[in-house]
């Protein structure tokens, strides 16, 4: 509390920043990632639904084709271009808004507090969807539950990379992109299970499980802390210490937490001295301070951030997930497109988990590219075998199922976590809950984009391109490549805070070969007794309280 400084323990050893850590606290790290199954499930559910006979039927008025319906009934009992456009994208519309506010929320009132309040709005989105007879009802509560989605999303990655170990960071972050997989993978399931329902049923049973998983992750939060480095933005040390100590399962006045306390108090002196924060506006003007030539910059840091998730929705694997059903309807030579669609989101599922390890193992960087890579391969090989044989030969279609399973592969274990990774990481603590809601509501804008100018692209009633979108995305990921390679860093085992360092001191390209060498509690000032000095405590409580 301000005018009497916590006095706190620093650490000249680098390899002494951070306490040791249990499995409960592990656990607790990892529970946050739940929120990814919601997520998941509201952007798999819609594809399914969309190809449904009697939610096809209720939005056009037209009636269920039967057993000997002529082929041109059958080809015109189909969502328009434009309704599957609407459909599919007003959710993403809500979610680009609804992260950028949960940044100033997530400053305002706890990282925890705006996840739970996501949890709240989104519920009131699924009962508007639920309750809907038509087209006017489910676009406002997929916008409304967009807006709660957009505040989970955002936040639950900054929350979980202010709160997980370093040594474990990304495979603790990449578990929320597992858990976006396995809600895709859930919603695939209901989808396959209700699809040939005749009655309501059929669209609100998908719609209706949401709820449950707001409930678990809103309520499973009340149980689980604040982010200490929340608290010492707020300039409140002393909750600082005491939420850190029963995240890393360690007695309150343990000289880990104090140390690892005292590199966050430091480090953050140290950011407001470079550029302070003055007024809100000026907290917003903070994320674009800075040359582009300068990697450590924040505009580099604010470009790097929203550029990452604007390429990882250029790789194209969400018009998979979103328009699968549907493509795989109009190719006209699959059975059942439900169990293909079904089975892409199990390859996704599966690939998930391997970035657990290699994300660790071999780090950030070197995933980006040889991700990319891959799916450049990939979606070539889809795109020529299906213009060239017209997708309608038995054998060409299972190569194009087989090599856009590969594809997902390569996006799952690679792209699909380690842009969310990414940009938990490499924003100082200053901007952070700013940079990271810049970030998320780029992806959420390009994923607007891209949902809404999809099905002009692929649907027979408009551009009809077929195969060929996806020429489309293997030139994206080319592009994904070349950028991967210049301006992606390695930020594998350092701290939030040696990140910061990193930045300053190395270009992406030289970045995994950087080692920290000095802490910001030495830097920054120790006394005699090894305790950070009582001004730097005293300016952070004070600047704190004043916001």
């Amino acid at each position: 509390m301000p005018g009497g400084a916590v006095a706190l323990v620093g650490a000249t050893d680098v390899n002494r920043i951070e306490a040791p850590v249990t499995v409960k606290a592990y656990m607790m790290c990892a529970f946050a990632a739940f929120g990814g199954i919601f997520f998941g499930f509201d952007s798999g559910y819609i594809s399914g639904v969309l190809g449904m006979n009697y939610f096809v039927h209720l939005i056009t008025g037209i009636p269920i084709p039967g057993p000997n319906a002529s082929t041109a009934e059958i080809a015109a009992f189909t969502l328009s271009s434009s309704n599957k456009s609407l459909i599919t994208s007003v959710l993403s519309a809500g979610t680009f808004f609804g992260a950028l506010i949960a940044g100033d929320l997530a400053d305002y009132f706890g990282r925890r507090t705006t996840i739970i309040l996501g949890c709240l709005v989104f519920m009131l989105g699924v009962i508007l969807q639920a309750a809907s007879y038509g087209l006017g009802l489910l676009v406002a509560g997929r916008l409304i539950a967009g807006f709660g989605v957009g505040f989970v999303s955002a936040i639950i990655i900054l929350y979980m990379s202010e709160i997980a170990p370093r040594k474990v960071r990304g495979a603790i972050v990449s578990g929320y992109q597992f858990c976006i997989t396995i809600g895709l993978l859930l919603a695939s399931c209901v989808d396959y299970g209700t699809q040939n329902r005749t009655d309501t049923g059929s669209y609100r049973i998908p719609i209706g499980i949401q709820l449950a998983w707001a409930l678990i992750l809103g309520i499973g939060l009340f149980f689980l802390p604040e982010s200490p480095r929340y608290f010492v933005k707020k300039g409140r040390i002393d909750k600082a210490v005491e939420v850190l100590a029963r995240l890393r399962g360690q007695p309150r006045d343990s000289e880990f937490v104090q140390q690892e306390v005292a590199e966050i108090v430091a480090n953050h002196e140290y950011e407001m001295q470079v550029i302070p924060q003055n007024s809100y506006f000026s907290s917003w003007a903070n994320c674009f301070k800075g040359g582009l030539r300068k990697p450590s910059s924040n505009l580099r840091r604010t470009i790097l951030g929203t550029s990452l998730q604007m390429m990882q929705q250029w790789t194209g694997v969400n018009f998979v997930f979103y328009f699968g059903t549907t493509f795989f309807q109009e190719l006209g030579t699959i059975s059942n497109p439900f169990l293909i669609s079904l089975i892409t989101t199990l390859v996704n599922v599966c690939s998930t988990p391997i970035s657990f390890w290699t994300i660790e193992r071999f780090g950030r960087r070197p995933l980006l590219i040889g991700g990319a890579a891959g799916m450049v391969v990939c979606q070539f090989i889809v795109a020529i075998v299906g213009t060239a044989t017209g997708a309608t030969a038995g054998a060409a279609v299972d190569v194009m199922i087989a090599f856009i399973c590969i594809y997902i592969f390569f996006f799952a274990s690679t792209w699909g976590p380690g842009a969310w990774v990414l940009i938990g990481e490499i924003f100082p603590l200053p901007i952070r809950s700013r940079g990271v809601a810049l970030s998320t509501a780029s992806n959420w804008l390009w994923n607007c984009i891209i949902t809404v100018i999809t099905p002009y692209m692929v649907g027979t009633d408009e551009g009809n391109l077929g195969p060929k979108v996806f020429f489309v995305w293997g030139s994206l990921c080319a592009v994904c490549f070349v950028y991967a390679y210049i301006l992606v860093p390695e930020t594998k085992g350092l701290s939030l805070e040696q990140v910061d360092r990193m930045l300053e001191e190395t270009n992406a390209r030289t970045s995994s070969r950087w080692v920290p060498h000095t802490t910001f509690a030495s830097e920054m000032g120790l006394t005699d007794k090894g305790t950070l000095a009582p001004e730097i405590v005293e300016n952070v409580e004070r600047k704190g309280s004043a916001v």
